[in-house]
């Protein structure tokens, strides 16, 4: 069985990084790792939009009876 090395997190990035530069250049993999941050940051505020407008107790009442519901 062959073992396999996982690359650790800060190697990974530095070799990707790497290789989209070598491929893009410069420019077009910075606009890249900016687009990746953006959908990030756009599902962050439209997960706290969902939660102000959620009423905790019957969202969890109804989280717990779906649960007990056969």
């Amino acid at each position: 069985m062959n073992k396999k090395k996982y690359l650790d997190e800060e190697e990974l990035l530095e070799k990707a990084i790497g290789i989209l530069t070598e491929k893009l250049g410069p420019l077009e993999t910075s606009r890249f790792l900016a687009i990746t941050g953006k959908r990030r940051i756009e599902s962050v505020k439209r997960h706290r939009k969902w939660q102000s407008g959620l009423h905790r107790t019957e969202f969890l009442q109804e989280i717990f009876n779906k649960e007990n519901t056969p």
